[in-house]
């Protein structure tokens, strides 16, 4: 919604991350604050790595079980990758 005058009424980043921080457990705003803190590109990066790693550099057979944590990294960077984006 626009004012009188044209301009797109701005929130701040504050009131966004005290309204996300009371929706989250503290658990989750501990994560939050480590992935802010420590890069979330570094993050992307290991896990990318420790998959490639895992798939592609070992000589070791992968039942189900395996498979599925490997999916469950590429989905956790792909996440990150879009909270990073947008």
């Amino acid at each position: 919604m626009r004012t009188q005058n044209g301009q797109c009424p701005c929130t701040t980043n504050e009131a966004n991350e005290t309204t996300l921080t009371k929706s989250l457990h503290p658990k989750e705003v501990d994560l939050l604050s480590y992935l802010r803190y420590h890069g979330v590109d570094d993050l992307i990066n290991s896990l990318k790595m420790i998959h490639d790693f895992a798939l592609y550099h070992t000589d070791l057979c992968f039942d189900t079980e395996e498979k599925q944590a490997l999916l469950d990294l590429k989905i956790l960077w792909q996440g990150l990758e879009q909270l990073e984006a947008s």
